[in-house]
């Protein structure tokens, strides 16, 4: 669920900064290659916070699949995967195991 929501987060803040980035371009009349930074970690609240770094923590394991990626969104994306399928898929297979044999 920690994975879960810390994507979830991801995906909202980069909305937003799009949606902002959209908009100053409207305003400006023009269009740039260079989108608009997403907030900043001094900005983010604590329980924010706290989602992002035990969703680090616990994607840490996988890094070394996407270290070559530049893209924040396969990055995430990928961890996220993996994740749901060691921690979701590989932990209820391991509790439906030791279940059959106790």
């Amino acid at each position: 669920m920690i994975v879960i929501a810390s994507f979830a987060i991801f995906v909202v803040d980069q909305s937003k900064s799009a949606s902002a980035h959209q908009t100053q371009e409207i305003v400006n009349g023009s269009l740039s290659a260079t989108p608009s930074k997403p907030r900043s970690t001094a900005s983010e609240g604590t329980v924010h916070r706290t989602i992002d770094e035990a969703s680090e923590e616990l994607t840490s394991p996988f890094a070394g699949v996407v270290s070559g990626s530049s893209s924040e969104w396969v990055v995430r994306g990928v961890k996220l995967l993996l994740a749901l399928a060691v921690y979701g898929f590989g932990f209820g297979y391991l509790a439906r195991v030791l279940r059959v044999r106790v």
